[in-house]
């Protein structure tokens, strides 16, 4: 697609030899307000090469660059070059590209050969898949499907919580008080009474917790009774967790969670003695980072068992190792940013120049209004009843207002899911939040239900204009300030799916399509599309299918699904 930055670059540099491509394209601004025009360029950087004022420098390089076909205008602002683009070519060169691309627009081969693996959810195995694993888990997805559009292959790994002391605690706690019947019957809930009464009881009584490190050490040394218990609670959880995965449409390459790892940690950790950067500690090794500004990194206790440390540094090089990747992405929660930062180290210090490609993608913290979530203390509330919830709310909606739609059901699913999905995605990811029931499920405003609305209602005008996309329509027909408007922002949006990426913040595309749906409303209310004039109505609708597939796309891309009726 035609490049207009490219295009001001171009004109710049052929009046101005100071300065590489390069340098212009950097210094290249987009203006707050389109009445300063598309794009400006500051000359300050010129004054010494032409030992003149910034504005006077301007003013005489205006007339050099003549008529162009891209741009309608050039102006000097005082300092500044502003170049407003032809509007008929933007229109053309924007709509003839939707239409060849289709849901393919705004994709690209840029990671043609390059694979990324994507780590995301990440729950631990017994316990609630609760509202805080919420960010995680859509974080991720969106993440996942934003580098697979832009050509990387891309590997999805949930990275289960299934091994550790918790497990100790919990084997201990089955044996005392568990029933397999009982548990069986409400997996998660069970697990969890066992997980918050040991915990309660271990206040009392500080010997329950050698009880439970003995256990976990048993079942890293291969105990038959403490390994089929340990395989028994995992498989009942992620059975549980599934129906989560299934409501929100996400699948996993790999399920290798921790103790995948456990066979791997032995030569994670002769290596790191053959390279002298082991040191004991009252019986425990670790890694001294103090002259990089850490504590040391603990490697393995004093009783032998190992930790997250190690464990993430063996999966570190098993993933390097089998996939060879370009990108290592771990998305996880702030609080975790030091043990992040402390394991790469370590592996840079091993000699590994691929440390620099593990990245730690990291999120605010969920919080609920009367306190924070804590799974020792059962205070959780959990993910499914959130979904499940968000889903009813809509269906009741959709009975008040349309009762007679077809496959309500369905939409209701795509409607209220996609509310809460929506709703993570649309801030920036480093921020706290308090979840509230009343904002998650409203649907009023900037949220996932408008946008989709916008896309059902294209749906349903498309279909009673009789829409071709085989017509050949006159792109200057649409130069209403609306009709310009959207177009400006569905040219912008192959340039936010890769800003999404490189920053690794899916919020981007949120907003962005949460622009298109406003900016086509106004239209939608301000401009007839379906009128007598055929050839006006041939290039409003094209225009309108431009948004429906944009609006989809990024819909996508956050993991949400575009009900064609609302």
């Amino acid at each position: 697609m035609l490049n207009f930055r490219e295009e001001v670059t171009k004109l710049i540099k052929s009046e101005v030899d100071v300065l590489t491509e390069e340098e212009i394209s950097a210094l290249i601004e987009v203006p707050p307000s389109y009445d300063m025009g598309d794009y400006a360029f500051p000359v300050f950087r010129l004054a010494k090469a032409f030992k003149k004022a910034p504005p006077m420098i301007a003013e005489e390089l205006v007339p050099k660059f003549g008529d162009n076909e891209y741009f309608e205008r050039i102006e000097n602002k005082g300092p500044y070059l502003n170049f407003f683009i032809n509007k008929g070519k933007l229109t053309e060169v924007t709509l003839n590209e939707v239409k060849g691309k289709q849901a393919k627009y705004g994709s690209s081969d840029m990671g043609n050969g390059k694979t990324v693996i994507v780590e995301y959810s990440s729950p631990n195995i017994a316990k609630p898949f609760h509202i805080g694993h919420i960010r995680t888990t859509v974080i991720g997805n969106s993440l996942y499907k934003i580098y697979t559009f832009l050509g990387f292959d891309t590997i999805a790994i949930n990275h289960l919580g299934d091994y550790g002391t918790q497990f100790g605690m919990l084997i201990s706690a089955y044996k005392k008080w568990g029933d397999k019947a009982v548990i069986e019957s409400d997996p998660i809930n069970e697990l969890l009474k066992l997980y918050v009464r040991f915990n309660a009881e271990a206040e009392e009584h500080e010997e329950l917790r050698n009880e439970a490190r003995y256990w976990f050490k048993e079942l890293e040394d291969g105990n038959k009774e403490a390994v089929e218990l340990w395989q028994w609670i995992r498989e009942i959880s992620l059975k549980e967790f599934n129906k989560v995965y299934d409501m929100l449409n996400i699948k996993f390459d790999s399920y290798a969670g921790e103790s995948f790892y456990s066979d791997k940690m032995p030569a994670v950790i002769e290596e790191l003695k053959e390279k002298n950067l082991l040191k004991e500690s009252d019986g425990a090794f670790l890694v001294d980072l103090e002259e990089h500004g850490m504590p040391p990194a603990l490697i393995m206790k004093s009783d032998g068992s190992t930790l997250y440390t190690t464990r993430d540094i063996a999966a570190a090089f098993y993933r390097k190792k089998n996939y060879d990747f370009y990108k290592n992405i771990y998305v996880v929660a702030s609080q975790q940013n030091l043990h992040f930062k402390a394991w790469m180290k370590v592996i840079e210090l091993m000699g590994y120049e691929w440390a620099n490609d593990c990245v730690h993608i990291p999120f605010g913290m969920v919080s609920l209004e009367e306190g924070t979530l804590s799974t020792r203390k059962g205070r959780v509330v959990f993910l499914e009843d959130v979904l499940n919830t968000a889903v009813k709310n809509t269906l009741n909606i959709i009975n008040e207002r349309n009762p007679n739609l077809e496959n309500k059901e369905e939409v209701a699913k795509q409607v209220g899911i996609g509310a809460v999905v929506f709703q993570e995605l649309f801030n920036q990811r480093i921020k706290d939040y308090v979840f509230s029931w009343d904002r998650t499920l409203s649907f009023e405003g900037e949220t996932g239900p408008y946008v989709q609305y916008t896309h059902a209602r294209i749906s349903s005008l498309l279909e009673r204009g009789k829409f071709n996309i085989e017509d050949n329509v006159n792109y200057n027909l649409l130069n209403t300030e609306e009709e310009i408007n959207i177009t400006r922002l569905l040219y912008d949006f192959p340039k936010i799916v890769v800003d999404s990426m490189e920053k690794n913040e899916p919020y981007f595309i949120t907003r962005h399509i949460v622009e298109i749906a406003k900016a086509y409303n106004k239209f939608y209310n301000s401009c007839p599309i379906i009128t007598d004039d055929i050839e006006l109505k041939k290039a409003r609708l094209m225009l309108s299918f431009g948004a429906k597939t944009v609006i989809k796309t990024g819909l996508e891309l956050l993991g949400m699904e575009a009900p064609e009726r609302m």
